[in-house]
């Protein structure tokens, strides 16, 4: 069975930084897309940023030059550098993971979600 532990996050001072990792592990033969999405209260889960097996980055405009996905292959292990904090970044963050696991497929995973409290 797959499974994504996020960690990093917390409470972070406005116009601080932080960095959220998630890794994958079980029977994992490849991975192709890692993405960050985030879930603020009342609001609708919504893509923060994602990457490709071949790097290739998108963001959500109101993260762009601020925050940075990259991702270890080798660790199956992608992470979001956040820098420049906003109150309005705060959110649950949950990691998301297009994999291609041994026995089952090509299947979507989600990481548990890490808390992220931007202060003011």
């Amino acid at each position: 069975q797959v499974q994504l532990v996020e960690s990093g996050g917390g409470l972070v001072q406005a116009g601080g930084s932080t960095r959220l990792s998630c890794a994958a592990s079980g029977p994992i033969f490849s991975i192709n897309a890692m993405g960050w999405y985030r879930q603020a209260p009342g609001k609708q889960r919504e893509l923060v940023a994602s990457i490709t097996s071949r790097t290739s980055t998108n963001y959500a405009d109101s993260v762009k030059g601020r925050f940075t996905i990259s991702r270890d292959n080798a660790k199956n292990t992608v992470y979001l550098q956040m820098n420049s904090l906003k109150p309005e970044d705060t959110a649950v963050y949950y990691c998301n993971v297009d994999a291609r696991v041994i026995l089952v497929g090509t299947r979507e995973y989600w990481g548990q979600g890490t808390q992220v409290t931007v202060s003011s």
